[in-house]
This record gives C-alpha cells, sequence and structure tokens, in this order.
C-alpha cells in the first residue's frame, strides 16, 4: 500500500491516519514464510518541526516451527513501529530518517523490516524447549527416549578411554 504524503509535506494537512490490511504472506523469515495472515496496521503522521513523524503498530499471527524440536509455534504479536520521514537529505546518511521518493511512501517494505527486526532470531515453542535426540530424534520435552547410553563420538574414543583408566 503506497500513502500519498504530498498534502502533508506541502503543509496543507498536519496529519493523516493511516490504517491498512497488508497481505505479507510472502515475507520470509529464516526461510520460511510465517505471516499466513494479513497484517493490521494503525497508527498516524503528523508533522512536527518540517518533519513528517510516523507512529504506528502492526498486529499480526506467526505460524512457524520451533528451531529446537520442530513443533509448531503460533502466536499473536504487535510490533510497534516509529520512523521520522523526509522529503530530502541534505548530503547526510543516516538509519534514523526515511527518505521519501516523490511523496509516496510504501508501507509494505517498512512494516517488513520492523516485523523483521521485532522477532527473535531463535524461534521456540517455549523458552526451556529441550530439542530432539541426536540419536533417535524423540522429541526430548516429552520425555527421556531410552537411547540414554552415552555414545561416544569415535574421535573422541581415545580420550574416553583415559576416563575410564582413571577410575579403576
Amino acid at each position: 500500500m503506497i500513502l500519498q504524503l504530498k498534502p502533508l509535506f506541502a503543509g496543507e494537512i498536519e496529519r493523516l491516519p493511516v490504517e491498512a490490511t497488508l497481505d505479507l504472506s510472502s515475507f520470509e523469515f529464516h526461510g520460511d514464510c510465517p505471516l499466513t495472515r494479513p497484517v493490521e496496521l494503525k497508527g498516524e503522521i503528523v508533522v512536527r518541526a518540517d518533519m513528517l513523524w510516523f507512529t504506528a503498530t502492526a498486529s499480526y499471527h506467526f505460524e512457524s516451527v520451533c528451531d529446537r524440536c520442530l513443533s509448531p509455534v503460533c502466536g499473536e504479536f504487535v510490533t510497534r513501529m516509529e520512523h521520522i520521514l523526509v522529503s530530502s537529505l541534505n548530503g547526510e546518511e543516516t538509519d534514523e530518517l526515511v527518505l521519501v521518493e516523490n511523496d509516496e511512501l510504501d508501507l509494505v517494505p517498512l512494516t517488513e523490516t520492523d516485523i523483521y527486526l521485532d522477532l527473535p532470531q531463535k524461534t521456540l515453542c517455549k523458552s526451556d524447549c529441550r530439542g530432539l535426540c541426536q540419536h533417535c530424534g524423540k522429541n526430548l520435552n516429552d520425555g527421556l527416549c531410552g537411547c540414554h547410553e552415552k555414545k561416544v563420538d569415535p574421535r573422541m574414543a581415545v580420550l574416553a578411554s583415559l576416563l575410564t583408566e582413571d577410575t579403576e
């Protein structure tokens, strides 16, 4: 969705309410497309000190799998968005200002970036997820797997034999 900001930059109006439903189903996060439902964006753009201040909240449903045990993970999230919009930069490069070209603001890439930065780098079903057994693949959150016997990496067998010699 593209917003026309010319009336704001020209001083014709001082406030523009923003309410949009965005389809971000193609948004990729760690090789997955977790935003299966539309994202609801609500906020406003206000003129202050010859700059535009954009504040909004993006509400969305997140669906993915746990990075440790592959169980489904889903939930409702809200990302707070705050940006200063300018029509030109006076030779300065900064991440704090968003350059609006042709007085048009595309909400989709701005919202995707903010959601990406707000999501945790690791998707977990719970903070103390135990993951899968590396030998049999059983979900360890459901209990021990039965292959609890210690299997020694063949590269470490010599070191393991040193430990058994000390105990004998």
